[in-house]
């Protein structure tokens, strides 16, 4: 049994179907990146995951519970965060607020914009987020204007607004989305940092190949909203039914 497990879901929006029965079985502790053509139904998974979206059938599991119908920091309580494709971040505050607002989170069980104003900053507080600012190799920006940011330091300031909750999965939804090269290197070397260090399960949706490739235990590919492989990275790279959903046609 994996950590994560899909049971046979179902997805239709009208006419479309977006999801026809994913099954999926994520191993603890593994890399596990979903790729596949545009329209593919990635996506609309991931909304699934989180239980953003309810599916028309099947099952979600999350160590054994269903994910399905549970709001934001509900999932988050359970131990799963999201990383967004546009960071989700707080412009207008300080680089350590917005990591100690996830920390009263955790201890308080909901999001409390400017909480620390109420609570004050207590020194705990501080500290847990200087220590993950300086896991993410942020620290000395810590007083900065959030939104001043470039996007790389976004998105290391997002992932440590979601370590610092200590989630068991980590869902990545193209993480390195309008990145230059440099940056996006750097967030696969983050991510790789971060997995070292941590007892932590990644499911990555990308685009970007040289992203799946250089992270990636396992890989499952979607067409028209439905597995159509799950291999390792060796055995994905030129597989005829893989060629075949991202080019069109049959390669021989």
């Amino acid at each position: 049994m994996g950590i994560l497990e899909v049971k046979g879901v179902n997805k239709r929006f009208g006419g479309l179907q977006a999801l026809g029965d994913v099954n999926l079985n994520i191993q603890e502790n593994t890399v596990h990146a979903i790729i596949g053509p545009n329209g593919a139904g990635k996506s609309t998974l991931l909304n699934v995951l989180v239980g953003k979206l309810i599916p028309d059938s099947g099952s979600v599991l999350f160590n054994g519970q269903s994910v399905l119908g549970r709001k934001p920091h509900e999932i988050n309580q359970m131990g799963i965060s999201r990383v967004f494709q546009t960071p989700e971040i707080f412009g207008d505050l300080s680089v350590i607020e917005n990591v100690m607002i996830p920390c009263f989170a955790k201890r308080d069980g909901a999001y409390r914009l400017h909480a620390f104003e109420s609570v004050g900053a207590e020194d705990s507080i501080v500290a847990q987020a200087e220590t993950m600012l300086a896991d993410v190799g942020m620290l000395e920006k810590r007083d900065m204007h959030a939104g001043s940011l470039s996007r790389g330091d976004k998105r290391r300031l997002e992932m440590a607004m979601c370590l610092v909750q200590e989630p068991k999965l980590l869902l990545l939804d193209e993480p390195t989305a309008g990145m230059a090269r440099a940056d996006t290197n750097n967030t696969i070397d983050l991510l790789k940092e971060i997995k070292a260090k941590r007892d932590i399960t990644m499911v990555i949706i990308e685009h970007d190949m040289h992203v799946v490739f250089s992270l990636a235990q396992r890989i499952t590919v979607l067409a028209q909203g439905s597995p159509l492989v799950e291999e390792t990275p060796e055995n994905i790279k030129g597989h005829p039914k893989v060629r075949e959903a991202y080019l069109g046609e049959a390669q021989v």
